[in-house]
């Protein structure tokens, strides 16, 4: 069978171009072996039912663990709201593991008693003699998808009873010696989300019995390349891995789906259409640019999105960090920064909150001004055609611009203009590019808080630098610091939009020479 890019659901070695994913396996096998509990919460698409899936199969190729991987996915709701009915679809998805494998005894075991376990002490009385049938193996017992549970008690009371099983271990009493659950959310979130008026202080987990796992499922560069060097064999061809790799990861922040997502573009989209078959960075910048495109959605986009329409604190909460370059400590105890971290959105990057990518911070960046857009048609419309006759006039957008605050913004008050100036300027620049140019935002965190627009218009690349105003000194520094992001794209002009917020400050425009790069600023 032909191997692919894996974009959708579990992935198979046999079937799917996968990173090597050895060491972290073998760093959860130590905690299976230590006996651990514990609950691998990490956001969608991020590989945990791949994990499951490759760490069942490893511990049941061994003659000391049976290894039960079963899903809570397909629980119905009505299913949930019946505590005998709920046991009578765990005992089933049991045995029928437990026939799947090969070990016919207990299968039959759980289908002779099963309608006489009718609650949950009943069923913590059978899983005693279940796991006695095989005294010489280890138990070990895998839940997928424990978010389909999420909004109930029955399941907590489901967690309580193997977490009283655990702490009688120590007394000889037979049970797992390892449970592994898997879902976007910790527990201590799902018990929140059933009592939502609950106090932060008054969890009382049944689930405080698990450890923290740190095992690090995202793909490090390394890590890339063997999933790199599998297809590169594959297909005959000799490219630049390391330096794609490092490219991947640059994107994705090593986000499994995204990495698998852009390497599925440049495999089925990019290189089909040219004879050359190698691949290069530049189908990273291509794969890129075709995932950011507001045109292509997907359910993890969706979910981003909704995420962010769903909930207002963070939706300006993200606003500050990817529209003005605010800098907010990562404190996980804070509601809004757990909620952010548990669905991929933020991560913590030298004790800060940081978008935990660049294809998600520019799905943000696009969303938010599209929705700046929508608000205000009638005033954030300019005419493309105008500053596009012979290439991308800049210098005339932002004089155009700058009139466009003078009028529309003069006379508003200082905390809006700071919250909504970049945003403002971005809504104005998306027509002007009219899907003819690509916009990407590279944010530069600093004592300004500099956000660097790049643009690519034809086969032209311009850099806008947006700032705040703090002075001659940190303009200085800034004209040094967009000097030096210019020689990155061998340019020796760029711009500067100036923000300040001061009473009387001027609008005005200046061409400043600057080493041997020529910067034209305006003033806002």
């Amino acid at each position: 069978m032909q191997k692919r890019f894996n974009d959708t659901g579990l992935c198979i070695p046999y079937r799917h171009y996968m990173v090597d994913s050895s060491v972290k396996l073998k760093q959860i096998i130590q905690l299976v072996e230590w006996g651990e509990y514990f609950t691998i919460n990490r956001p969608r698409q991020f590989g945990k039912t791949t994990t499951l899936f490759l760490l069942d199969k490893a511990l049941n190729q061994r003659d000391d663990y049976v290894a039960l991987k079963i899903s809570f996915e397909g629980i119905d709701t009505e299913t949930h709201q019946h505590q005998e009915r709920f046991i009578t679809e765990i005992l089933i998805m049991l045995a029928h593991r437990l026939e799947f494998l090969g070990f016919s005894h207990p299968s039959q075991l759980i289908e002779e008693h099963r309608s006489q376990i009718t609650n949950l002490p009943a069923l913590s009385r059978f899983i005693t003699k279940l796991v006695g049938t095989m005294p010489t193996k280890s138990w070990v017992l895998m839940i997928d998808e424990v978010d389909k549970s999420s909004n109930n008690q029955l399941f907590l009371d489901f967690l309580g009873m193997l977490r009283n099983k655990y702490l009688q271990r120590d007394d000889g009493e037979d049970t797992f010696q390892s449970i592994i659950l898997a879902g976007v959310h910790d527990i201590k979130t799902l018990k929140a989300k059933i009592r939502p008026d609950a106090k932060s202080g008054g969890y009382n987990s049944p689930w405080n019995i698990a450890i923290d796992f740190k095992v690090d499922l995202s793909f490090a560069p390394p890590e890339i390349e063997t999933m790199l060097q599998d297809y590169s064999q594959d297909k005959q061809i000799q490219p630049d891995i390391s330096a794609i790799a490092e490219r991947l990861y640059y994107y994705t922040a090593g986000y499994p789906y995204l990495v698998s997502k852009l390497c599925k573009f440049i495999d089925e989209d990019i290189i089909p259409n040219r004879a050359d078959k190698n691949w290069s960075v530049d189908d990273v910048e291509a794969a890129f640019k075709m995932i950011v495109d507001g045109g292509y959605t997907t359910t993890l986009f969706d979910s981003l999105t909704k995420n962010l329409e769903n909930n207002r604190e963070l939706y300006n909460f993200v606003l500050d960090i990817v529209i003005n370059g605010k800098r907010a400590p990562y404190v996980i105890t804070s509601p809004m920064i757990n909620f952010a971290n548990l669905y991929g959105i933020i991560a913590n990057v030298d004790g800060f909150c940081q978008i935990h990518n660049r294809i998600y911070e520019q799905r943000i960046y696009a969303h938010l001004v599209s929705n700046l857009l929508v608000a205000n048609r009638n005033n954030l419309a300019p005419s493309p055609d105008s500053f596009t006759a012979g290439g991308l006039d800049i210098k005339l957008i932002l004089q155009r611009f700058q009139s466009f605050m003078r009028e529309n913004y003069g006379k508003r008050d200082r905390k809006f203009l700071e919250r909504e100036g970049r945003l403002l300027f971005l809504a104005f620049l998306k027509p002007i590019l009219n899907g003819r140019g690509f916009d990407f935002k590279e944010p530069s965190v600093a004592d300004e808080q500099r956000m660097d627009i790049v643009i690519a218009y034809q086969d032209k690349r311009y850099v806008i630098e947006l700032k705040r105003w703090y002075g001659d000194k940190y303009h200085q520094r800034g004209l040094q610091q967009l000097s030096d992001y210019l020689d990155i794209y061998s340019l020796k002009k760029g711009y500067l939009l100036i923000y300040n917020f001061n009473k009387g400050k001027t609008y005005k425009e200046e061409l400043i020479p600057f080493q041997d790069k020529e910067i034209f600023a305006v003033w806002v």
